[in-house]
């Protein structure tokens, strides 16, 4: 009897975000990739390939090979064929395809029992003095957090540092004791300039960590600075895989760039301790993936504020958690 085959459909997007997001690599200003439909066995399944537009050039780069490799796939093939070729994939497009048959399997869903709503995200703070009046607003409307802490994530290292170092100080004033501020300078800080805000933070205890301080490759200055204070890697691991096994520390984990996502589903549903979600700007497809992880984690032994930034996601049909509302707005 001939193996039933997984047929896929492909629609692309583009989802403009609600503001722009300055980081230390580089703007984002929107979201572009392919959006997938993929039935099993009389069984839907829903995905998303997209990468993180950060630079130009290079996105528009891994949109094409993208596109080659969603063509290269066909709208039909056995399951067996699929599951074999999904580790060699571009991740994103690993990410689709894994997202999809987990559904279709019924690992989560309505089968599964259910998406599992999102906890309290960490609020994004943008970067520079606009920080301290979002920062600001954002206190004003969190109300009572005494079990759940206040959580702020600031961008650095995309503006001057000596300007960025008189925000943080009024940035520190404003934070309640109880609250926790996580700093991301996405690969941006020289280890001088780590250092320097090392050695202001090092006695902070509202400190939640930094995040990602020195870039991927100096992976010497990143363990010698969390021999210091609390340092949670991020671009280092998608750069060195190997490294989710071995980093003792926080992990943020973008599922969108990882590749296929059962196997962090496995882990979270596990207990594995200090792993972050975070977004990668997800259409309302992807999202559903991130939330439930993101519930995952904060049932497990080392609960902590997800990455969803809040605001940040434009409220659209492509934003819907519905995947066909999602799906005819592509």
């Amino acid at each position: 009897m001939a193996e039933p085959l997984v047929r896929l459909a492909w629609r692309p997007f583009r989802l403009p975000l609600a503001r722009l997001l300055v980081t230390a690599q580089g703007t984002i200003a929107e979201k572009r990739g392919w959006l997938l439909r993929l039935e099993w066995e009389g069984a839907l399944g829903w995905g998303e390939a997209a990468p993180l537009p950060v630079r130009a050039a290079l996105e528009q780069e891994r949109l094409g090979e993208l596109a080659a490799a969603i063509e290269a796939l066909g709208s039909t093939l056995p399951r067996q064929a699929l599951e074999a070729m999904l580790p060699a994939l571009l991740p994103e497009l690993g990410f689709a395809l894994g997202m999809a048959l987990g559904e279709a399997d019924g690992l989560v869903g309505a089968r599964a029992g259910g998406w599992l709503p999102a906890p309290s995200s960490a609020v994004l703070l943008p970067p520079g003095p606009t920080a301290i009046t979002a920062m600001e607003a954002a206190l004003a409307s969190a109300g009572p957090f005494s079990v759940n802490p206040f959580t702020a994530k600031w961008k650095v290292a995309s503006l001057d540092d000596a300007l960025e170092r008189r925000v943080l100080e009024e940035v520190l004033l404003l934070l309640p004791t109880q609250a926790r501020l996580r700093l991301d300078a996405n690969g941006g800080w020289s280890r001088a300039t780590a250092t320097a805000w090392g050695d202001r933070l090092a006695d902070e205890l509202r400190l939640g960590w930094l995040e990602q301080p020195l870039a991927p490759e100096d992976q010497a200055g990143l363990e010698a600075l969390a021999a210091r204070l609390p340092v949670a890697l991020d671009e280092s691991l998608r750069q060195s895989p190997a490294l989710r096994q071995s980093w003792p520390g926080w992990q943020v984990r973008r599922p969108a760039l990882e590749g296929d996502p059962r196997p962090l589903l496995a882990l979270l549903q596990a207990g594995t301790p200090r792993l972050m979600l975070s977004t990668a700007f997800e259409t309302g497809i992807g999202r559903r993936w991130l939330h439930h992880l993101a519930a995952l984690q904060a049932q497990g032994p080392t609960p902590a504020a997800p990455g969803l930034a809040p605001g940040w996601t434009p409220e659209a049909p492509l934003s819907s958690l519905n995947p066909e509302i999602a799906w005819e707005a592509a």
